[in-house]
């Protein structure tokens, strides 16, 4: 993989960043990579900062770094490739003054850099960014049922950390990134097999986003509910169970003030309606009616998958908590996070790595998404069309049968046998039918 190659004449410059570096030359250490939809992330791993140029050249098209005063370490390990941006990667010694990393591209993609300190595990970084120049992804479109106004609900599944960001690691190594995804394929299975819904993933491989792209990719494929799964980590190893987030009230106020002082926040849609041409109170009180609105359903629906889950698993906590995560902000996308489990316990990693148990976790926030949208169906949806036409109840914790059958004034043997039920046992969730009326 690693050859000497030959000096090229730049026939573009593209950008040229320097960086002071220190008296002694940085170590190269290897090179990763990521290929993601909408780019393709390379990382070289450095022992410490250096000076570096970059810039492209055509025919073939290619981005060359050359790092100064650097030299590569004999065990740098490049990566394997596969169909991508990338078609080869090449490097070598410049006479005595660095090295050069040529990237090979497949297509045309315009590229960006920055430097990365030290953080955790890693060290010194350089990172390089290729985004396809045209770029025509399609969005995916929601499925509509016979009628246009019959929309499905949309729940967009956003898998935590991914590429070089791993997330928690745990003590067998397993990486957070890695579960998580796991988890929300299966949900967006799980939540696909429900008549009337349909999930995107918002993260969909190994690949990192920043947390703003996930909000964006949500907002753009409309969605109703935005799902962050995670996997806890705690130095702790006796840490342990699932949780259930949502936004805190001094965020939300905070972000609410953020979200109105950038322009090109204004811009964009908050609930249908676009704030860049109102003036600053009207805007402002738009905005919180929008963010209200979307943390009462964000609380909502993260007490429904709550209690799904604690019927499946441990909870970490007896309630649903919140927290300051700026994957939670959204103004007009009602938000929640999972934690799948503590990573860090040996327990937990070992259930988390096994399939039966992601497959259990997934089915239980499916039907906590079901359970609440049962009862919060968004206009337009077929769910809201069939919630219209016949009358129905999502049991909750607590709940009797018995005590249903008075709430709605009904016969408890009438309502034993439209939902054909022999006993008077009723699962937290389940969606019961009611009688029309009373005999």
């Amino acid at each position: 993989m690693l050859r000497l190659i030959k000096t090229f004449k730049p026939v573009l410059l593209w950008s040229a960043l320097l960086l002071s570096a220190g008296a002694h030359a940085s170590q190269i250490g290897g090179l990763r990579i990521w290929d993601g939809p909408d780019k393709t992330r390379a990382v070289i791993d450095l022992s410490a900062p250096v000076e570096y140029k970059l810039f492209i050249l055509t025919s073939p098209d290619r981005v060359v770094i050359d790092l100064e005063n650097t030299t590569l370490d004999d065990n740098a390990e490049m990566p394997d490739l596969v169909d991508g941006r990338l078609s080869g990667i090449r490097s070598g010694q410049r006479d005595d003054i660095g090295t050069r990393i040529v990237l090979d591209l497949s297509r045309p993609a315009k590229p960006s850099s920055f430097l990365l300190k030290p953080v955790g595990e890693y060290g010194h970084r350089l990172v390089i960014d290729l985004v396809d120049e045209i770029t025509n992804l399609p969005i995916e479109a929601p499925i509509r049922k016979a009628s246009e106004s019959e929309r499905d609900i949309i729940v967009a599944i956003d898998a935590g950390h991914g590429g070089e960001d791993p997330g928690a690691i745990g003590g067998k190594g397993t990486y957070e990134k890695d579960v998580v995804l796991k988890v929300s394929k299966l949900l967006k299975v799980e939540i696909d097999e429900m008549e009337g819904y349909k999930a995107i993933l918002v993260r969909s491989g190994d690949y990192y986003l920043p947390h703003q792209q996930r909000m964006d990719k949500a907002r753009e494929q409309r969605a109703d509910l935005f799902i962050s799964i995670h996997a806890d980590g705690f130095p702790d190893k006796r840490a342990r169970g699932t949780s259930v987030f949502v936004l805190t009230h001094r965020r939300a106020s905070s972000e609410a003030a953020k979200w109105l002082a950038d322009r090109n926040n204004r811009s964009d849609l908050v609930g249908g309606v676009t704030l860049d041409d109102k003036d600053d109170t009207l805007a402002m009180v738009l905005l919180d009616l929008s963010q209200s609105a979307s943390m009462k359903a964000s609380t909502d629906a993260g007490t429904r998958v709550h209690e799904s889950i604690s019927s499946v698993s441990r909870t970490h906590k007896k309630q649903l908590e919140r927290a300051s995560m700026i994957v939670l902000t959204s103004p007009d996308i009602p938000s929640i996070l999972v934690e799948t489990g503590f990573i860090t316990n040996p327990d937990e990693e070992k259930m988390l790595n096994t399939k039966a148990y992601r497959r259990k976790l997934a089915k239980a926030i499916a039907g906590g998404v079901e359970s609440f949208f049962q009862n919060n169906p968004p206009a337009g949806t077929w769910v809201a069309l069939r919630s219209s036409s016949s009358k129905s109840h999502v049991v909750s914790r607590g709940e009797t049968l018995s005590g249903i059958a008075y709430r709605y004034d009904v016969a408890l043997t009438a309502l034993k046998d439209v939902n054909n039920l022999s006993n008077d046992r009723v699962l937290v969730g389940s969606v019961l039918r009611l009688p029309s009326s009373n005999p």
